[in-house]
């Protein structure tokens, strides 16, 4: 399903931004207790928007949302105390490459919301709830 909510412009200003406080670029989600770290640190912080499917260089590789979309569940059910709200927008990626094989390219883009109640903490491997919140482009332990 297509987001309505974001338009291809708004998602196009995003992809050549730097990654800053509100924003992350991931190419794919790899570990479930390192990504409820980035949703936690944004949600302590500004809220902001992670986008998955695209590298360190910029370009748009693409995903399997379904994947990604359970590993983000995943990681917030898990590890994040309490639950970090989210909103997550599927994104279908146009680019020469993409017009010329036919194939279809996603992106998913993980709306985090501003806690406006509680810390949000995240469990780390021994059990450990800890506060991360973000600084620059950098998630933060707060001890």
């Amino acid at each position: 399903m297509k987001s309505t909510f974001f338009s291809e412009e708004f998602v196009k200003n995003l992809i050549n931004s730097t990654e800053n406080k509100t924003l992350d670029f991931k190419l794919k989600v790899t570990s479930t207790s390192k990504i409820a770290r980035s949703l936690a640190a944004m949600a302590n912080s500004e809220g902001g928007i992670l986008i998955i499917g695209i590298n360190d260089q910029k370009k748009v590789i693409g995903i399997d949302l379904n994947e990604e979309r359970f590993m983000i569940d995943q990681a917030n059910e898990k590890y994040c105390t309490p639950k970090v709200s989210i909103s997550m927008h599927d994104f279908q990626w146009k680019d020469e490459e993409s017009k010329k094989t036919n194939a279809e390219k996603w992106i998913l883009l993980v709306e985090v919301k501003k806690s406006e109640g509680p810390t949000i903490y995240c469990e780390d491997k021994s059990g450990i709830k800890r506060k991360y919140v973000r600084v620059e482009d950098q998630n933060r332990l707060v001890s």
